[in-house]
């Protein structure tokens, strides 16, 4: 009696006047996990041009879409754009299930959550938010997703039109949205309390909130003990410095206070200066922007010519200039010490960044010598600390001031002293272990 209640409980389960149920076709008759439930034309549109499957049950208002799709993608393989040092020697693909899989295939994240949507009016692509439900703050989720939904363009082609369309201020020409290939770093960000955000179709996964300090920070400096993590952190802060200010310096005493230079110093510069027919604005100009277009250069020529013929190029102008008697020696010095500190910038969008403001230091320093540089270091100061990232303060922890959280800024703390993960993020649960 109950074998013939079960047989005829399924039978009905089964069929839903007299077809076969949509729960049943999905869970019995298909043999695809990847399957999606579309109720408008326009979607099922979509995803037969992109190669997926629409099937079509009569009695049913919507239509299943089957992930048939089979994209040649590239494998996996390291990041292009971050040197490893050491760490897992993988990086996201333009594929969007690959990437969701690495995210995954890091470990056994409980409460990972994937939410989906779709961007481009006329091209459409899939985006996806990712951030764990247990530890991120709602608000921050909320004010992403709503940001997204906002994006309204025919065509999103790489995550850097994202990244431009979701930042608080687009006049800032300092990044507020961190961009990687590398998912350690998105798996280290989110176990922070932080959002990532991936587009099919690009190899670069977007991070928020940011401050200025993740901008200077390298996986490695955790995977390496805290001594040797510190040390090379606090070599990138020299590296910002130097790359910022090295150039508008020279000018400034050259030009303007020439006497604050000691005076054996002071001597050999002006040795080597002499029969220079150009102000020290000019000089260092004309050096500068020969780096930048030897550099662009590099990265536009094929990977094995490029870095080649940026060394050899800027040996020889170098060279040359001096020679010729249009540079002095020592600018050469000053100008290769800045290049070598701006590569030392691991994140790309910060180096250029500081490379653009160098030239508006230089022009400071010739204007008004070391006031200009002091003023103009001043602006930029008072820009960086009202600057936000989805509400965060771009320069915290250090402004606003939070001593417990100077652990993992310029010293990065043994692993053992740093338990809690920031307060600005305001996570649900505070504390990394324990």
């Amino acid at each position: 009696m109950m074998a013939d209640f079960s047989k005829e409980y399924q039978q009905d389960q089964l069929y839903v006047k007299g077809s076969l149920s949509k729960q049943c076709i999905k869970s019995q008759v298909l043999s695809i996990s990847d399957v999606e439930e579309v109720h408008s034309i326009k979607e099922v549109i979509s995803k037969v041009l992109t190669g997926s499957t629409a099937l079509l049950i009569d009695g049913l208002s919507l239509a299943l879409i089957l992930g048939t799709s089979k994209l040649k993608t590239r494998t996996i393989e390291e990041p292009v754009s971050e040197a490893l040092v050491r760490g897992p020697r993988v990086g996201f693909t333009e594929s969007l299930s690959d990437n969701t899989s690495l995210l995954r295939g890091s470990g056994d994240i409980e409460n990972l959550s994937l939410v989906k949507f779709q961007v481009g009016k006329r091209s459409k692509k899939d985006l996806i938010v990712a951030y764990i439900k247990e530890i991120v703050d709602p608000e921050l989720v909320e004010e992403v997703e709503k940001r997204i939904k906002k994006i309204d363009l025919d065509n999103v082609p790489e995550s850097g039109y994202v990244e431009q369309l979701i930042e608080d201020n687009y006049l800032s020409p300092f990044p507020q949205v961190q961009n990687t290939e590398r998912p350690d770093r998105v798996i280290a960000a989110l176990m922070e309390g932080r959002v990532a955000i991936l587009l099919d179709g690009t190899p670069f996964a977007l991070i928020a909130p940011v401050t200025f300090s993740m901008m200077l920070q390298s996986p490695e400096d955790y995977y390496e003990r805290w001594i040797p993590g510190t040390f090379i952190r606090f070599l990138r802060y020299i590296a910002v410095v130097l790359s910022l200010f090295t150039p508008a310096l020279y000018i400034a005493f050259i030009s303007f206070h020439p006497g604050l230079i000691p005076t054996k110093l002071a001597i050999s510069i002006i040795g080597s200066r002499s029969g220079v027919p150009f102000p020290a604005l000019i000089e260092a100009l004309f050096m500068e922007l020969s780096i930048e277009i030897l550099r662009e250069a590099g990265l536009r020529l094929p990977k094995p010519i490029g870095p080649a013929m940026g060394i050899v190029g800027g040996l020889i102008i170098g060279e040359a200039a001096v020679q010729a008697g249009i540079v002095s020696p020592i600018l050469v010095i000053v100008v290769a010490l800045t290049a070598i500190s701006s590569f030392s910038i691991p994140q790309y969008s910060v180096g250029i960044t500081l490379r653009i403001l160098r030239f508006v230091a230089m022009l400071c320093a010739a204007i008004l010598g070391l006031y200009g540089v002091i003023l103009f270091f001043l602006f930029m100061m008072s820009h960086l600390v009202k600057l936000k990232s989805f509400g965060v303060p771009y320069m915290s922890p250090a402004v606003p001031y939070r001593l417990s959280e100077w652990k993992d800024l310029v010293v990065r703390m043994p692993l053992m002293m740093m338990k809690r993960r920031p307060k600005m993020m305001h996570t649900k649960d505070p504390l990394r272990k324990g």
